[in-house]
């Protein structure tokens, strides 16, 4: 693995027969942090979101699961 810094960027070269499903939930991981870097959301402030997401998913789709 090499891993290099520009001013504008940081690449890192895999060799190929690297386990890709490992390698992904790496950049799954990296995109996730790229994108919450600049959050100013409390744990709380996520916990209550999705908290909220789960009731509303519930109330539409609670007639699939109970009869």
């Amino acid at each position: 693995m090499q891993i290099e810094r520009t001013q504008e960027e940081i690449i890192i070269r895999i060799p190929s027969d690297v386990d890709m499903q490992g390698l992904q939930r790496l950049i799954d991981f990296l995109t996730y942090r790229e994108a919450t870097a600049k959050s100013k959301a409390s744990q709380t402030d996520v916990d209550e979101l999705a908290a909220e997401v789960k009731k509303g998913w519930w109330d539409k789709n609670r007639t699939r699961f109970i009869k």
